[in-house]
């Protein structure tokens, strides 16, 4: 029998399909906004529970084996206003614990992913406090890593995230002389990385509409002429400037790329600029061409996109989880 999965704060469900992708089960997912709702019954079957997680009645929950959560990144971005636990964002972190420990059984697993700077936030307060729920409290191992997702996937893209990934019952599995998960989890986690990745031009639409390219009637087009020459470099628009990525990546994918535009990633297309597409913003993330987007503003979609998971990465560590498991 899989492995079966629960999720919170789930988007559009780019950490559930790495799951999955890896040979998981998903039981159940939990996400509030409607429009990444949309995305998410485009694609997926199981149990969508389109409701605050405040309001999330564990008892009503199937039992899982993997709790995963993309929680909320904005309160400790720092692209935002980094209030962290001050923030109302930031207190549903307490909503996870609530659930893990009102669920009818312990998940064995627990997964997170939140921004790089979840890492540091308050002079690292905020990864200690976390982990003081979870590894004192809840007697759950702690694993916490920075990765990017260039160096362990092909997806060409520079994403920065923290991953917290805990074992029920092991929070002293360093001093214990038995075998432990986190023992077997620990030898291969972080994963190896990669040197070789894939040209983002792999992850380009042939057939793009007139809107997404820029014309002499553009405000910015001098300064983007100027700047945007070579068609084997992604370029960013940072609102009076040109931002040319050196190393051929798309730069990270954000969530206010549909505020203005002034964040969605630029190229060159033969003699013409334009704007990375919402599409191609999915396949940069990973999602693959069978991953539907529904008939919802490309605001919408290119926020969903940016607020989402390189999924390539996401199922590489669950399939070690997998094989921690079965070890």
């Amino acid at each position: 029998m899989p492995y079966k999965v629960g999720g919170l704060f789930s988007g559009v469900g780019g950490i559930e399909l790495g799951f999955q992708r890896a040979g998981f089960k998903i039981s159940w997912a939990n996400e509030n906004d409607p429009y990444c709702n949309q995305t998410y019954q485009t694609n997926f079957k199981h149990r969508l529970i389109s409701e605050d997680v405040r309001n999330l009645d564990p008892n009503d929950l199937e039992p899982i084996d993997i709790l995963v959560a993309g929680f909320p990144c904005q309160p400790f971005s720092l692209a935002g206003n980094r209030k962290g636990f001050d923030d109302d964002r930031g207190n549903v972190f307490f909503d996870i614990i609530r659930i893990i420990k009102g669920l009818k059984q312990r998940p064995k697993v627990v997964f997170l992913e939140n921004v790089k700077n979840f890492n540091t936030h308050d002079n690292e307060n905020t990864l200690k406090r976390v982990r003081t729920l979870l590894r004192d409290d809840l007697n759950y191992s702690f694993f916490n890593e920075v990765l990017n997702s260039h160096d362990y996937t092909v997806i060409p893209q520079n994403r920065e995230r923290t991953f917290i990934i805990c074992f029920d019952g092991e929070k002293n599995w360093e001093q214990s002389k038995k075998d432990s998960l986190s023992k077997v989890f620990s030898d291969n986690f972080p994963p190896k990385t990669q040197t070789a990745s894939n040209s983002f031009r792999k992850y380009l639409e042939d057939d793009v509409h007139e809107n997404y390219f820029y014309t002499d009637e553009s405000y910015n087009i001098n300064e983007l002429k100027e700047s945007v020459t070579s068609e084997e470099t992604v370029y960013q628009w940072r609102r009076v400037y040109v931002r040319e990525n050196k190393k051929g990546l798309c730069p990270t994918l954000t969530a206010n790329m549909g505020t203005g535009g002034h964040n969605v990633p630029i190229i060159k297309d033969g003699d013409r600029i334009r704007k990375l597409t919402p599409r191609e913003c999915f396949n940069l993330q990973g999602y693959g061409k069978n991953f539907k987007l529904p008939e919802i503003s490309n605001s919408a979609l290119y926020k969903q996109a940016g607020n989402s998971v390189c999924v390539p990465l996401i199922e590489k560590l669950a399939k070690i989880i997998k094989g921690t498991l079965k070890a």
